[in-house]
């Protein structure tokens, strides 16, 4: 059957998501405001939230493509991944759940039951989402480099399938620089969350050249998309986002052009693509997460334009202090991706 890609929505027409500006060690953050810059001594900027973006040039967050030196420490704060576990529960598009089920009940059956590698699972949250809106028995292989938050994500895994089948998991602690057709030999589906735009074109191709080799279809939700409506409006957004925006893009990274470069990649391999927008809406109920992204999203752009320091640090206090009274809703765009790839023992969906 001949290929087809499918884009529900606008890659280029989303926004992003990250955000703050806690590092893991949280006792190094300034309650409010913008840290001032790094001294030379730091490992890194101290001012961009673990876990919610690029902390540099060249950084990659627990799941790295990339060797990591043996003292790297992991970038996402388990406290960061839980304050951000509900939104994204509530903006991943439920719309490409159906023709992933499809794939799978057309799947060959296996014995253990659906086989789902998560890439960079950090605490979980993805397969505490997913599982349970799958029928049948499910194997899931959690992968990523944080042993400690690799712990919590088996400890705090769902144990049943949407029909009451078996969920079974087991972790992988490791770089997955080296993921290729051979370590997904016999997957079901390859998931992963908020990874695509802290990655290269050239690590997204090898992403998709492993899913195609391997046959296996791969959801890959929450890539930031490039734009974010505050309200009320004010004159500085656009060069807040711009800037932002342009920190994302920093080494080499793709950041707010990752969901189109993954739709070309996963095409130029026969894959049939799906994209549809997964929109976090923050109000008054989600205020701790927005100040926190909040101060990470201003930080970042911050170290990308030095130059806004004086009038970034007004615009945040003002728009913390409206995030406190409950008067600040935002929100910040995201695309989710479905890729089918060709079966290896079959046609196409």
């Amino acid at each position: 059957m001949k290929k087809a890609t499918t884009i529900t929505t606008s890659a280029a027409a989303e926004i992003q998501r990250r955000g703050p500006v806690t590092p893991v060690d949280a006792n190094a953050r300034p309650a409010a405001g913008i840290p001032a810059q790094p001294t030379p001594r730091d490992a890194g900027p101290r001012d961009v939230k673990a876990g919610a973006g690029p902390v540099g040039p060249g950084e990659r967050g627990t799941i790295r493509l990339r060797d990591a030196g043996p003292d790297d420490p992991p970038r996402y704060a388990p406290d960061w991944l839980e304050l951000r576990e509900g939104p994204d529960a509530a903006a991943r598009a439920v719309e490409l759940l159906d023709p992933l089920r499809i794939r799978l009940a057309n799947l060959p059956g296996k014995a253990g039951g659906h086989v789902i590698h998560d890439l960079g699972c950090g605490t979980g949250s993805m397969g505490r989402w997913l599982a349970p809106r799958l029928d049948g028995a499910q194997h899931w292989v959690l992968h990523d480099r944080d042993p400690y938050l690799l712990h919590f994500a088996a400890v705090a895994s769902p144990r049943a399938a949407a029909d009451g089948s078996r969920v079974t998991v087991e972790t992988r602690r490791g770089d997955v620089a080296r993921l290729t057709s051979d370590a997904l030999v016999g997957a079901s589906l390859v998931t992963a969350s908020a990874l695509l735009d802290v990655l290269t074109r050239e690590e997204v191709d090898a992403l998709a050249a492993a899913c195609a080799g391997a046959g296996c279809p791969a959801l890959l939700t929450l890539s930031v998309a490039g734009r974010v409506e505050l309200s009320a409006a004010d004159p500085l957004d656009g060069d807040i986002a711009d800037a932002f925006n342009a920190h994302q893009r920093r080494a080499g990274l793709l950041g707010p052009d990752a969901v189109t470069a993954a739709c070309e990649a996963f095409d130029q391999r026969g894959a049939t693509v799906h994209v549809h927008p997964s929109t976090w809406r923050l109000g008054p109920v989600e205020a701790p997460l927005t100040a926190e992204w909040l101060r990470g999203w201003v930080a970042a752009a911050v170290e990308e334009r030095p130059a806004m320091r004086s009038r970034a640090e007004k615009y945040l206090a003002e728009r913390l202090e409206a995030c406190a009274a409950g008067e600040l809703r935002v929100e910040v765009h995201h695309s989710d991706l479905l890729a089918l790839a060709r079966p290896t023992d079959g046609p196409t969906s």
